[in-house]
């Protein structure tokens, strides 16, 4: 199971080389949801590329390595994995960041080729959101 998130993972790093949102958003099921790093919720092919064509001229080139990962078998052809990624960014204007964030990816691949059908990353939050 792990061979198969680890794959996914190099070849999002593969696409997100010299950022290449065509190559990013082919990572993912026609119907697949997104949570990324804009405040929207990006469902579908169209929604998920417009989201990495939207940081185009922003993004030079990205990568993300995952770690502590937990991995738990879906079905026959799924599996959802959740833990913590690091992502370098080689920003415009000769910037460089890296953040770490939490991960969960479900993936699919009873088509035949293994696809991203849910991805939701986001900051690790420094308290619990309990509000005043």
């Amino acid at each position: 199971m792990s061979e198969r998130l680890y794959a996914v993972a190099a070849a999002w790093r593969e696409a997100a080389h010299d950022w290449n949102p065509a190559a990013l958003a082919a990572l993912y099921a026609d119907d697949a949801l997104l949570f990324g790093g804009r405040p929207d919720h990006s469902v579908g092919a169209a929604a998920i590329r417009a989201y990495f064509d939207s940081y185009a001229g922003v993004i030079l080139s990205a990568s993300v390595e995952l770690f502590e990962q937990q991995i738990v078998e879906t079905g026959a052809t799924s599996l959802l994995a959740q833990g913590f990624c690091t992502f370098d960014f080689n920003l415009a204007g000769n910037r460089r960041t890296q953040s770490r964030l939490r991960t969960t990816w479900l993936l699919d691949w009873g088509e035949g080729k293994t696809r991203i059908r849910a991805h939701h990353f986001s900051l690790v939050p420094e308290a619990p959101p309990l509000g005043d």
